[in-house]
């Protein structure tokens, strides 16, 4: 598909149903499950276990071929946990499996097909043992690249970025980039550069949502109900 063909009311009553499927369907099983949230395909996101939290102004993708699930399975008694700060980026295909506690500062993002677990899940010698597991924290404004993995009893600082495909086994200073398997430093980043966080995006753009709607309203002005029937249901070369 080339382009959006459905008319802006339509768009925006669907985006009504999704966030309103994730407060119904999804928030019961959260711990906390904040306000402010933007959910795509809400359906294709999984929990199981708790406790799990959710901040305030959350921005979760999900795909039916990539579905995002939030696992906690205690590995020691009182263990086990998942806390999520504010105005977090969760791509689809994000997995994070605590057996221990995973916390993630506010600001950060996830990149499509992140896993984050704190626990090994097996044992070297004794296969049907779960293993050890060590908290994992993940501090403010920490970026992850696509397919990244965070494991078991790893920090990562603030501001930092771990890269694409990166395997983080130990800890990560504030305000580097880490690349690589196992992640080593590649860059220091410049501490007294100016900082935009996502918080910093919510805060500036307070009147954001309204101009996105003109702007789609403004893109999606000639559709009708009946041109995007006709899309869906004969669909055309160039549509």
């Amino acid at each position: 598909m080339r382009r959006d063909h459905r008319p802006f009311w339509l768009k925006k009553a669907y985006l009504r149903f999704e966030n309103r499927y994730a407060r119904h369907f999804l928030g019961p099983h959260f711990e906390r499950f904040g306000r402010g949230h933007t959910f795509m395909q809400p359906w294709n996101v999984e929990l199981f276990g708790g406790p799990i939290e959710l901040g305030d102004h959350a921005t979760v993708i999900a795909t039916r071929d990539q579905k995002i699930r939030f696992s906690v399975w205690p590995v020691q008694e009182g263990g086990g946990r998942i806390v999520i700060g504010d105005y977090a980026l969760i791509c689809p295909g994000v997995r994070i499996s605590s057996g221990a506690d995973i916390v993630i500062g506010d600001s950060c993002m996830m990149a499509s097909g992140v896993y984050i677990t704190d626990a090994d899940w097996h044992g070297i010698y004794d296969r049907i043992a779960f293993g050890r597991a060590v908290p994992v924290c993940i501090s403010d404004n920490v970026w992850i690249g696509d397919r990244a993995m965070i494991c078991k009893g790893v920090s990562i600082g603030r501001n930092s970025i771990v890269a694409a495909g990166s395997v983080v086994v130990k800890p990560v200073p504030d305000n580097v980039i880490v690349a690589g398997n196992p992640a080593r430093v590649v860059k220091l980043l410049d501490v007294e550069a100016e900082k935009r966080t996502r918080r910093d995006g919510f805060a500036v753009h307070a009147g954001w949502s309204a101009e996105l709607d003109a702007w789609d309203q403004a893109l999606l002005q000639d559709n009708t109900m009946l041109k995007w029937l006709r899309h869906v249901l004969f669909p055309r070369k160039g549509d």
